[in-house]
Order: C-alpha cells, then sequence, then structure tokens
C-alpha cells in the first residue's frame, strides 16, 4: 500500500487550477492556429488572431484566460493500492481550489446554494467525480468551466430506436441554439449510453480528451468527424459573426445502456476549454 497525503493532493489540485487557468490546453491552440489558416472570412480571421493572441498574454502574465474562471470540475482515478492520510481527498481537493483561486485572483463565481445565492467566496466546493483503479497512483484532471458555455448544454433521452440521423439533428440544433452565447468557436463533449446521469457526467469527461485524438473506435470515430463537418458547415463562426469556424473539435464517450434507452448529452465548451492535469 503505497500512501499519499491529502496535503499532496492539495497542492496539486491547486496548481492544475491555476496551470488551467493559465494556459491554453496545446490540442486548442494548435486547433485555433489551423483554423486561422483555413479561415476566409475576414472578421472570423480578426476574431481568431484576438483569441491566439489572448492565449499568450494569459500565460505569458499569468492571467486568466477568460473573465469566467468557472466551477471547477475534477475527475479523479484512486488506485486501490493507494491510501491517502492525513485527510480527506474531498477536503484535500477543495483546499487546492481555494488556494489557487486566491492565489491566483481567479473570479470566485460558486454559490453556496442555488436559491439563496450567497457567494462562497472562495470558489468551492468543487464537482468531484472519483474513479477507483488498478495501481497505486492518483491521476487528477481538472476543469475550470465556465457558464456562457454550460448553460447550453442540453441531453435527451430518446427511444431506443433513434437513427444515428435523428442523433446528429440534435446535436446539430443545441448548436444553432448555443449560437453566439457559447463563444464560438466550440469544442463538444458529448455522452452516449449508460444512464441519463451517466450521460451528463461522459459529456463533461469526453471534454477532457485532446481535440486531436479521436475516438478509438471507428464507428464512433467516423460520427465525430461528420459531426464537425456539419457544425462548421452551419456558418455561426467564431463568436456568432459568420465563418467557417464554429466549433474546434467534437470529443464522444459511449457506455453499454439499457435495451430501453439511448441518453444523449452535449456538453457545450467555449473557444476557451480549459482542463490540466497531473500524476501524483
Amino acid at each position: 500500500m503505497r500512501e499519499i497525503s491529502a496535503s499532496k493532493i492539495r497542492e496539486v489540485v491547486r496548481d492544475l487550477c491555476l496551470k488551467a487557468n493559465f494556459e491554453l490546453r496545446k490540442d486548442i491552440l494548435k486547433a485555433l492556429r489551423g483554423a486561422l489558416k483555413k479561415e476566409k472570412n475576414g472578421r472570423a480571421r480578426r476574431i481568431l488572431k484576438s483569441i491566439i493572441e489572448n492565449a499568450r498574454l494569459a500565460k505569458a502574465k499569468s492571467l486568466a484566460i477568460c473573465q469566467d474562471t468557472g466551477m471547477v470540475t475534477v475527475f479523479i482515478e484512486v488506485g486501490r493500492e493507494a491510501a491517502i492520510t492525513g485527510g480527506s481527498l474531498k477536503g484535500a481537493v477543495d483546499d487546492g481550489v481555494r488556494e489557487a483561486y486566491k492565489k491566483g485572483c481567479l473570479r470566485k463565481s460558486i454559490l453556496n446554494d442555488p436559491f439563496l445565492r450567497k457567494n462562497t467566496n472562495d470558489n468551492t466546493p468543487a464537482i468531484i467525480h472519483t474513479d477507483i483503479v488498478e495501481g497505486d497512483r492518483i491521476k487528477a484532471a481538472v476543469s475550470p468551466k465556465g457558464f456562457g458555455s454550460e448553460n447550453k448544454s442540453r441531453i435527451k433521452m430518446f427511444a431506443p430506436n433513434a437513427s444515428i440521423e435523428t442523433i446528429k439533428e440534435f446535436i446539430l440544433e443545441v448548436v444553432r441554439e448555443a449560437g453566439p452565447d457559447a463563444c464560438p468557436p466550440l469544442v463538444l463533449g458529448i455522452g452516449v449510453g449508460g444512464t441519463f446521469d451517466e450521460a451528463a457526467r461522459l459529456s463533461k469527461k469526453a471534454l477532457l480528451r485532446p481535440i486531436d485524438k479521436p475516438s478509438p473506435n471507428r464507428h464512433i470515430r467516423v460520427l465525430e468527424r461528420g459531426l464537425l463537418k456539419d457544425i462548421n458547415s452551419t456558418g455561426i463562426g467564431p463568436m456568432g459573426l459568420g465563418g467557417f469556424t464554429t466549433a474546434l473539435g467534437v470529443n464522444i464517450l459511449e457506455h453499454p445502456t439499457h435495451i430501453a434507452g439511448l441518453p444523449v448529452a452535449v456538453n457545450v465548451s467555449c473557444h476557451a476549454t480549459r482542463s490540466a492535469e497531473a500524476v501524483i
């Protein structure tokens, strides 16, 4: 059994929160630069250049990529041969988030109650998803996501005989409805299968996968490519002002499901799709 201190987890989560908020992921930056080369619309090109420059300045000056520094979701894989000492996993994660948002002067957006709406003033609690895996290590992936895009996310429980075309039209309608409000170019995380809650979890987790690494499953890979092409044919463009680049990537994760159901969740993410991960 390998012991891992809660204080170490706190430090790692703190550093990941800061990195995710200050440094745009390499795959997202690569996709933005690639889009700029392909984009022909003048206004869209100017917007893409501004987004790329914003990312450069944020990293150079340790400033937030976006003023909405999000609600933090943390996906944690805990090896069954790892023992957490000196505190709880949840306590360590929330302490790490709390420290990061204070140290980085990041906006604190979390309310203690969805109805009473009083700010917690430290951007906690985080949303934590935990899986028990083989080994003696802990892997943490931190995703601070703003609500301009989160608010445009949708889920639908399809009949089990729903066609691929029907599902694709639902996803395209989510994108059309999001329009400029989700700050395109977008990244879509899509969860298919499982239950209502599992599809939603998968859709958020799908955003962690680099957008230049397609699904290993051929039929899913074909669907990802087709959806990206269709989305970029809508003409919404960067910031909803026209152009080819409406989305940078589409990531799909699937899970076995019940014979009577076909849940599909679409987690809409903006051009500042942020995450960082580390193994302890």
